[in-house]
């Protein structure tokens, strides 16, 4: 079962919990709450033998962004037997509450993926639309575009993120540490 968790009931109990941060290791570079975890979206499926075994040990949390990606994820564990906790409206809401977040050395912003989505997908439509001008036809990209989006509404997930989340900067940050060490820090790891 997951449970809606609020930043005001988050803040005390981060020692006691493990916070998972799904989102893209770009994404957590730009800036994490203090002591969250980065297991991307993408790899949750790989990380859940240590997950199930951290949960033996302790309560886990899960955030994102705005809560989209943790909401996903928070299913997807839950389908596995895992009880979670998930914050409401994410670090956006972390930091709107005035709380820090932790940005490692070299760390750099970037844009949340829901918000590199919408330019990406803005941008695709724009330009299928102009090249309509001068190419008669070329507004069926606008139209498969617009497809995807329906069909990423419909499906709750997104074809475009998982593309974009490939790119250079959503990437891991050289030195950053990957997923192995970060799975071998879960509570219950076997050391």
């Amino acid at each position: 079962m997951t449970t809606p968790l609020t930043v005001e009931q988050l803040h005390p109990r981060l020692d006691q919990l493990t916070l998972i941060d799904v989102r893209s290791p770009g994404e957590y570079a730009a800036g994490h709450i203090p002591g969250a975890l980065n297991i991307p979206l993408d790899q949750l499926d790989r990380a859940l033998p240590a997950l199930l075994r951290a949960a033996e040990h302790g309560e886990i949390a899960v955030v994102c962004a705005s809560g989209n990606r943790s909401g996903t994820a928070c299913g997807r564990l839950e389908a596995a037997g895992i009880t979670t906790f998930d914050l409401t409206g994410g670090t956006t809401a972390w930091s709107g509450s005035g709380r820090p977040l932790n940005r490692p050395a070299g760390g750099r912003p970037v844009w949340a993926m829901d918000r590199q989505v919408r330019m990406t997908a803005g941008s695709l439509v724009l330009l299928g639309l102009l090249a309509d001008l001068a190419r008669p036809g070329a507004r069926w990209l606008s139209a498969a575009i617009g497809t995807g989006l329906v069909l990423s509404a419909v499906t709750n997930s997104c074809a475009m993120a998982k593309v974009l989340n490939l790119l250079p900067y959503n990437r891991p940050r050289p030195g950053a540490p990957t997923l192995d060490a970060t799975l071998a820090t879960l509570p219950g790891a076997a050391r």
